[in-house]
């Protein structure tokens, strides 16, 4: 009878010291991994003479060290395009680029840096982030999508590549809203950016003119899901 009780109580004592740690945990864990589709909004600063904004699509693959500290993988397929179709500038220039890149980017949160746990606003502010790393670009101008003789000025004519691929430096600052499901973990984030990309080379746009290198400014949205790999963070995430 003796030992019964024994068996009993001890039985009792590790539901409850399991109960309290699960108890415990929630709001503390996160899925290691995401997975990501996205949208952009493209405008390219090079060598044509007025800026056209263009779509992209996006997939992505992310490693969540933390909840604030992320490693990001992306492919984006999309096009770019500038220039005067009339051909009416002065310089003449006009393409239309069917790009696709691929990007690899670290990203770190505010929340990572700060107490959010006793205000509302740091709570808020805690999902900024800011992104930086690197991309290879594969550009594809097709037949009939340059042009790079003027009609207002005869025999101006812009030199470059129709097909290149380059590197570029993409720096992102944006907002990720999280999600969170029954178990107070961040189970789905949608990702509001602007991202600046520096091109090492100078023929996004098919042109090589001018001092400096091509510009391209993005804006996005993103959504991405939790695939996995749960663990748990040093503070709770969600308050």
């Amino acid at each position: 009878m003796i030992k019964l009780l024994l068996k009993t109580t001890f039985f009792v004592l590790v539901l409850t010291s399991v109960a309290s740690i699960s108890k415990a945990q929630i709001g503390y864990d996160y899925a290691q991994y995401d997975f990501g589709l996205g949208g952009n909004i493209n405008m390219v600063y090079g060598d044509a003479e007025s800026v056209t904004k263009t779509p992209s699509a996006s997939i992505s693959f992310t490693y969540n060290h933390t909840p604030f500290v992320n490693y990001v993988v992306e492919v984006q397929v999309g096009t770019l395009e500038g220039g005067d179709k009339l051909l009416l500038s002065k310089s003449g220039r006009y393409f239309k680029n069917n790009y696709t890149a691929f990007v690899f980017k670290g990203q770190l949160q505010a929340g990572e840096l700060m107490d959010y746990s006793r205000s509302g606003a740091a709570n808020v502010l805690k999902n900024l982030y800011i992104s930086a790393g690197l991309g290879y670009l594969m550009n594809d101008i097709r037949d009939g999508n340059i042009n790079r003789e003027s009609i207002v000025t005869p025999g101006f004519v812009t030199t470059g590549l129709d097909k290149s691929n380059e590197l570029f430096l993409p720096i992102r600052l944006g907002y990720e809203f999280k999600v969170f499901n029954r178990y107070n973990e961040p189970s789905f984030k949608i990702d509001l950016g602007a991202q600046y990309n520096m091109d090492f080379g100078d023929n996004m746009d098919g042109f090589d003119a001018g001092k400096s290198k091509d510009k391209l400014i993005q804006y996005s949205i993103g959504l991405k899901f939790a695939i996995g790999g749960v663990t748990s963070y040093r503070k709770q995430i969600h308050y």
